[in-house]
């Protein structure tokens, strides 16, 4: 198994402790790093402190099923590419269907071999990452980080309301240029959207970026924009 994929941490819901538990085990003896949740709000809650490279969740669970937690999971913009396997009993042909339908990346029915989850997990994974890595080479070293960042910008934005607005430090001192990059980062764009935007090169649009963290003390787009609603900054 690739580092790279076998690294990767699982986040697996399921209301039946003795399976949790052993496909949890399972799944750490073959290298993955492993959340567990009872239920899918639990899913949910852990999911908004953690990002995992992928999610396995049980069908029939009390409350919220499994393809409620799907439907909940692609309707937001932050998981709507974050692979999920269904796991559940029922294996027939409708459900199978229901499922796909609903936006899993795989189901697999049970009861099932170990071996075969983990094989279609590492699938998954190796897939995940070589989409990644096919975006980056598109000529923006940065792409892929930035489109998961975007959908998490975009949730921010909704937010925006509860957001405490503070005083703008009086030594920000940002050039028109990069204020006017600020303000269309905080809309939720990307380095490629901003360049045509502003009749510029991508490039140039990745040094105001990186200028722009250099003068706010942030790390990352979500943080810049986090900072710029915060300080009154975006509109």
């Amino acid at each position: 198994m690739e580092q790279a994929v076998s690294d990767a941490e699982i986040l697996l819901v399921d209301d039946e402790p003795g399976l949790r538990e052993a496909v949890q085990a399972y799944l750490e003896d073959s290298g993955f790093r492993v959340r567990t949740a009872a239920n899918a709000q639990e899913g949910w809650e852990q999911l908004q402190q953690v990002r995992p490279d992928l999610v396995i969740t049980d069908v029939m669970m009390p409350r919220v099923d499994g393809y409620q937690f799907l439907a909940q999971l692609r309707g937001d913009d932050r998981f709507k590419a974050l692979p999920v396997i269904l796991l559940t009993a029922r294996g027939m042909t409708g459900d199978r269907i229901q499922g796909y339908e609903a936006g899993c990346d795989d189901y697999i029915a049970k009861p099932f071999d170990p071996d075969e989850l983990v094989v279609r997990v590492e699938n998954l994974l190796r897939r995940r990452r070589e989409t990644i890595a096919a975006v980056a080479e598109t000529g923006n070293p940065d792409l892929a980080e930035v489109a998961r960042q975007v959908a998490e910008i975009r949730a921010m934005l909704q937010q925006k309301p509860q957001l405490q607005t503070q005083p703008t430090p009086l030594a920000l001192d940002l050039t028109p240029r990069e204020e006017s990059v600020l303000k269309l980062v905080a809309q939720g764009l990307m380095n490629k959207e901003i360049a045509r935007e502003l009749d510029t090169s991508v490039r140039n649009i990745e040094k105001y970026v990186s200028r722009l963290f250099s003068k706010t003390g942030t790390n990352s787009r979500t943080e810049l924009v986090r900072f710029s609603l915060e300080h009154g900054l975006a509109d």
